[in-house]
């Protein structure tokens, strides 16, 4: 599946609100990888702004076969590559003044580490809900993919990456908060 395109501008979207309470009817905690659920809660809670699809980020390796494992990496010892499945947050803005800033915060931290962040659009996306995008965590080269074998010592570097991403997060909503 692609995954990845350059992010778009906004656009104009007079059925942002409609949209957003469809898309928000029936989401709840369990059909979100537990260690994002906070995250997902206080994206939704803004009103300019509304989740599509997320996921944490999976590491599937010899003696870890959990296609939807959420236990960090070992420090050492595996010896053979490592499957990881694309950790993301795709969500729909509102092209309003909080949206466009939103926008501009989100679009700044691949700055973080370029060569495994992404702020993009997909396609598939953009033709059901414009103004739609993801931050992706995925090393570049496989940027247009939702999975990517990489080596161990890569691995780590990811789930690093992955993990610094989720508290800039954090921190940003939590600024938003309190605005």
């Amino acid at each position: 599946m692609e995954t990845f395109t350059e992010a778009k501008e906004l656009v104009g979207n007079p059925q942002f609100q409609k949209q957003r309470d469809k898309s928000l009817q029936g989401l709840n905690d369990d059909m979100i990888d537990s260690p994002i659920v906070d995250i997902i809660r206080d994206l939704n809670y803004l009103p300019y702004c509304f989740t599509l699809q997320c996921c944490y980020g999976h590491f599937v390796y010899d003696g870890q076969s959990e296609p939807h494992n959420l236990d960090p990496l070992p420090n050492e010892g595996i010896t053979t590559s490592v499957t990881y499945k694309i950790a993301y947050i795709a969500f729909c803005l509102d092209n309003s003044s909080p949206g466009r800033e939103l926008f501009h915060l989100l679009k700044d931290i691949p700055a973080i580490d370029p060569d495994n962040i992404q702020f993009c659009s997909a396609e598939w996306f953009w033709n059901k809900q414009v103004n739609s995008y993801a931050l992706q965590v995925e090393p570049d080269r496989f940027k247009r993919q939702d999975t990517a074998v990489i080596g161990f010592e890569e691995a780590l570097s990811v789930e690093k990456v992955r993990n610094e991403i989720f508290g800039r997060l954090r921190e940003l909503l939590e600024t938003l908060s309190v605005m």
